[in-house]
């Protein structure tokens, strides 16, 4: 990361994951074939975009899916699974960029620890090429 926007943006993109995965695998457990409706479908598609911003290349789950085609309204359980794969490649990536400094967690920016703090990694890796 670059910036503390970076930061922000991250931040940001790891809730609304959280509460779209949340709300969405209810839908699922009710319904898993039904398809998601075209409110809900642009709302998912937006934070995927955020994601595809915000993760760089080698984090992104799959190398040929971005976001779900509005025409063919995927199920919930395909969210769901999708929505999955994005958070845990975002904790992935924020694990990447956190370093343990001045006896807390904080984001690195440019491989400097910044004065952000966060929560422990909880993925292995440390490689934030």
């Amino acid at each position: 990361m670059k910036t503390n926007e970076d930061i922000e943006r991250l931040e940001k993109l790891i809730g609304q994951l959280q509460v779209l995965h949340s709300e969405i695998s209810q839908l699922a457990k009710k319904s898993p074939n039904d398809g998601l409706n075209l409110f809900k479908l642009k709302l998912v598609n937006k934070v995927l975009q955020s994601g595809n911003e915000v993760l760089t290349e080698r984090y992104i789950p799959f190398d040929d899916f971005r976001q779900f085609e509005e025409g063919d309204l995927p199920t919930n359980s395909d969210v769901t699974m999708i929505l999955a794969q994005y958070m845990e490649q975002t904790e992935r990536f924020r694990s990447d960029h956190m370093i343990h400094h001045d006896y807390e967690w904080r984001y690195l920016i440019n491989g400097v620890p910044s004065k952000i703090s966060g929560r422990a990694p909880t993925k292995v890796g440390g490689d934030t090429r």
